[in-house]
């Protein structure tokens, strides 16, 4: 069931503040999907690659997808001719895939990169060191041409303690600013902070995010 009033409401909220809106709709019906589309929503996400693909098949071709989840490097050229975002990069591997699937599809695929910030290990994500050292290879690797890095995403821990989710963020902002100003990044693409989801979205726009990621808000629980 899509709430409507809340996309609205959202969509004011968020618009005022210049914040995008992507609407999570993995494992929602098409139906739902529809209805959120004929509101005006264009940005999806899902988590899974089938069922990404089952979807923009049968969905507008206008949707802009992002990729949330976990994705395999073996599965990169399944979404590659068309995703709009892929927000978990965790690896140099996988963003070379990546790289390598948008030379094959004749584009630039664009990307964000994923920091460790919960106090949860099943959560992925790369710490600050590991993103340093991405960048500084992606930067000596003159070929890489087909991927494009737009920032950085995380995940803030499963937690009622609002300080402790609100640092989590401003740390994820923090790094964001810091790469911003010690990396040769074109800032027009280095531009997107995706933090915040249906459960803690406003503390993570209050620390900066321009980008969140709502599901059950929008679909209800599943």
């Amino acid at each position: 069931m899509v709430h409507s009033d809340v996309w609205k409401d959202l969509t004011v909220e968020l618009s005022a503040k210049r914040v995008q809106l992507v609407a999570v709709s993995k494992t929602k019906p098409v139906a739902d999907i529809e209805a959120l589309y004929e509101l005006g929503q264009r940005d999806f996400a899902e988590n899974y690659v089938q069922e990404l693909l089952d979807k923009q098949q049968v969905l507008p071709n206008d949707i802009k997808w992002h990729f949330t989840g976990h994705l395999q490097s073996n599965k990169v050229k399944q979404i590659a001719p068309f995703v709009h975002l892929v927000h978990a990069v965790d690896s140099f591997k996988l963003l070379q895939e990546i790289d390598k699937q948008g030379r094959n599809n004749n584009r630039t695929i664009d990307v964000l990169l994923q920091l460790h910030i919960a106090d949860e290990a099943t959560k992925f994500g790369m710490d600050e060191k590991e993103i340093i050292e991405t960048l500084d290879r992606v930067a000596a690797n003159e070929a890489m041409q087909n991927v494009r890095i737009c920032g950085l995403m995380g995940m803030a821990t499963n937690s009622d303690n609002e300080h402790k989710v609100r640092s989590e963020f401003a740390r994820l902002y923090s790094v964001f600013k810091n790469l911003s100003q010690s990396y040769f990044i074109k800032k027009e693409y280095f531009s997107i902070i995706s933090m915040g989801m249906s459960g803690d979205y406003k503390l993570a726009v209050e620390e900066g995010s321009t980008m969140v990621r709502i599901g059950s808000l929008l679909f209800g629980e599943r």
